[in-house]
């Protein structure tokens, strides 16, 4: 593995069986969720992961994690195959890649303190005793942005914000390497959402971490990544680092994204054209052959419906790390 990167995938699919044959009594057909998605965390830095619902986002998030069993491929955390790890090797690797997840309350134990939720992790693996348990939950509170005074408070006593930080505080309790935050923001307030994006990016600083950001609003990663990764139905279709993806937007589906997101300003909003993709996400039991956008897609041709367009670097003047998966790019 290269010293660069601190996690990567590697031809990662996951498919879910689906259907049942009455007369054989097994599945029919495969979800394929994830397919051949391979990337590269570089240490230190943030990978957003965008796209529409369905697109298998938190798939890819769950498998990085070990959560869920890849179908092919491999996960390598840090120069470890985290696919390979038995049952013991993989709980002491999970001290190094934790997880915030979407809903800051369904993750917390409503029968639980505050306190007790953050210390989870060390009680399971058994890092710390009790009273310096209960000490190190305090400092994370603190770090975080809760008062440690509120150690005995449950949950449901806490805003949506509080509660997130909550969830990050854990994520941190045994110093991980890379955390995989899926939507950490999007159940919250918009007003919210500023405060624990600039939280992340503080702790990133300041702890070394690494993160794999999932995210559906293109708007929200746009000042925390240093790459952005657009996938559909399964793939990732372009990878580049913010400039590129936004500025100079290759794919037609993610030109299709970024005229969606809202603009603040009326007289830039004016100028803008929106996209209206038309027909529905087809099914990922069956995606179209070759490429799986050209259903919805103004540009397809002959070409994109024979041939799979392989994820690729741009041509011409774009910067080096720029790869997009179309045979028209913009």
């Amino acid at each position: 593995m290269s010293e660069t990167f601190i996690l990567e995938a590697r031809a990662l699919r996951k498919y879910f069986p689906t259907g049942a044959s009455k007369m054989l009594q097994r599945p029919t057909d495969l979800v394929r969720a994830v397919d051949d998605v391979s990337f590269g965390l570089r240490r230190g830095s943030t990978l957003a992961i965008v796209g529409e619902s369905g697109c298998g986002k938190t798939t890819l998030g769950r498998l990085l994690a070990r959560l869920i069993e890849p179908t092919a491929g491999s996960v390598v955390l840090d120069g470890v195959d985290l696919t390979a790890a038995s049952a013991r090797e993989l709980l002491e690797l999970r001290r190094d890649i934790q997880l915030v997840f979407q809903d800051p309350y369904a993750c917390l134990n409503p029968r639980h303190s505050i306190g007790q939720s953050i210390g989870t992790p060390i009680r399971i693996q058994k890092t710390l005793d009790k009273a310096a348990e209960k000490a190190r939950v305090r400092e994370l509170m603190e770090l975080v942005g809760l008062n440690p005074e509120h150690y005995n408070r449950f949950p449901h006593e806490f805003s949506g914000g509080q509660r997130q930080r909550a969830g990050i505080a854990r994520a941190l309790a045994l110093q991980p390497k890379v955390i995989i935050a899926d939507e950490p923001v999007s159940a919250l307030d918009v007003s919210i959402q500023s405060q624990i994006l600039n939280l992340m990016e503080d702790l990133q600083t300041s702890l070394g971490l690494s993160y794999v950001f999932v995210a559906h609003d293109l708007s929200v990663v746009r000042h925390i990544a240093d790459e952005v990764a657009v996938m559909y139905l399964g793939k990732i279709v372009e990878i580049g680092d913010p400039e590129s993806v936004y500025r100079r937007t290759a794919h037609p589906y993610t030109k299709a994204l970024l005229s969606a997101v809202p603009v603040a300003d009326p007289r830039r909003a004016a100028g803008r054209q929106r996209i209206v993709l038309t027909g529905d996400v087809p099914s990922p039991v069956n995606p179209p052959s070759g490429c799986r956008f050209r259903t919805r897609c103004p540009k397809a041709a002959e070409r994109c419906a024979a041939e799979e367009p392989v994820l690729s670097a741009r041509s011409g003047d774009q910067p080096s790390g720029h790869r997009v998966a179309c045979h028209f790019p913009e």
